[in-house]
């Protein structure tokens, strides 16, 4: 991890979501990691199909896999609304100013030996974003591709070793698998 990596901080919740404090975001991930609270945010195109960003190979959890659009963490509990937006924009490039909270939900998941996810996660969709003007953050997402839900199921289905494992859990809870 490089340097600003190591020195960001994330919000550490109790398992009902409340605010206990902060945390040093390698710490979080480290072992069997601290519960913290994240974001998935799923952005769908104009055709209503979904975006999916492949992990940049520079992260050292799920590397190189499929993922909802943009999945973060909060740093603090002020300001959720303009962190997610910031994040949006940070790693495709666009702005969306119409974003719809869907759920919550709690999961725990290593990968390999390296760490582990310890997420309360908030799931969220952003619809009408023109695929022309996505802007990739190289550093964040390798690629991405647009699918509609009958083909994301498939490719699911197929090959569900491919896609990050928060983001198997949002798509089965927002009853698109």
């Amino acid at each position: 991890m490089d340097q600003r990596q190591r020195m960001e901080y994330i919000t550490v919740v109790d398992q009902h979501g409340k605010y206990l404090g902060k945390e040093e975001k390698e710490k979080c991930h480290r072992g069997k990691g601290i519960l913290h609270s994240a974001f998935l945010v799923m952005v769908f195109n104009e055709k209503l199909e979904l975006m999916l960003a492949k992990r940049s190979k520079k992260k050292s959890l799920w590397p190189d896999f499929w993922d909802g659009t943009v999945a973060s963490h909060y740093h603090s509990e002020k300001n959720r609304e303009k962190r997610i937006k910031d994040r949006i924009l940070h790693e495709i490039g666009v702005c969306c100013d119409h974003i719809r909270y869907l759920f919550k939900f709690h999961y725990h998941v290593a990968y390999k030996n390296i760490g582990s996810e310890n997420e309360i996660c908030d799931v969220f969709v952003a619809r009408d974003v023109k695929s022309g003007d996505i802007s990739l953050n190289k550093s964040e997402i390798s690629e991405f591709r647009f699918l509609g839900i009958p083909e994301l199921k498939n490719e699911v289905q197929e090959n569900s070793e491919t896609y990050a494992p928060w983001f198997l859990i949002a798509l089965e809870k927002y009853n698109c698998l």
